[in-house]
């Protein structure tokens, strides 16, 4: 989602509160949970889960190693879930050419770094460029390259454009920033 006027361009950038993201987070959460449960009940004894039977399953060896993978998908879906709500990646880029600033927002974590805010001149900006890796995975990626600093990420690398979105979208950002394109 995007906001352009004649000298102002703002991009909004969405974080970790995607519908994939809940549902890999509510997916490891119930199987985690699962694993969990039927590790605990090989160790009491006890049926924890009606619809599955725990006597078959010997605590020493199988219980522990189910309750050890329960316990750390729990770990890790309680990581997810914070990410998400804490909505971690989300922010804007904001170019404004009457200003002559380019502002980089993002949340990140919790924490000393939570608010990650980076200003830019315009006239510091020397290109737009597009990379396209083709391999099992394709990534395409939109940099904006900085005089003196290097490169910075526009889009997500998990955010699938076709060929010609991409194209698209760096043509115009870089015909509002007045620079070049390059393709790598």
């Amino acid at each position: 989602m995007s906001w352009r006027s004649e000298h102002i361009w703002i991009e909004l950038i969405a974080g970790s509160r995607k519908i994939s993201n809940f549902c890999w987070a509510f997916i490891l959460f119930l199987g985690s949970l699962g694993f969990f449960l039927v590790g605990t009940s090989s160790y009491l004894g006890r049926n924890l889960i009606s619809f599955f039977p725990s006597h078959p399953i010997i605590f020493f060896s199988q219980g522990v190693v189910m309750s050890f993978y329960g316990l750390a998908g729990l770990f890790i879906s309680s990581y997810l879930w914070c990410t998400i709500f804490w909505n971690v990646g989300s922010g804007y880029d904001r170019f404004d050419r009457k200003e002559g600033v380019m502002c980089i927002f993002r949340w990140g974590f919790p924490g000393k770094n939570r608010r990650i805010f980076r200003r830019f001149f315009i006239k510091d900006i020397q290109s737009i460029r597009i990379e396209v890796k083709e391999s099992i995975y394709v990534r395409r990626v939109i940099y904006m390259d900085i005089r003196g600093r290097g490169t910075i990420p526009l889009t997500r690398t998990d955010e699938n454009l076709t060929p010609k979105e991409i194209e698209q979208k760096a043509t115009e950002l870089a015909y509002f920033l007045r620079v070049p394109i390059e393709v790598f």
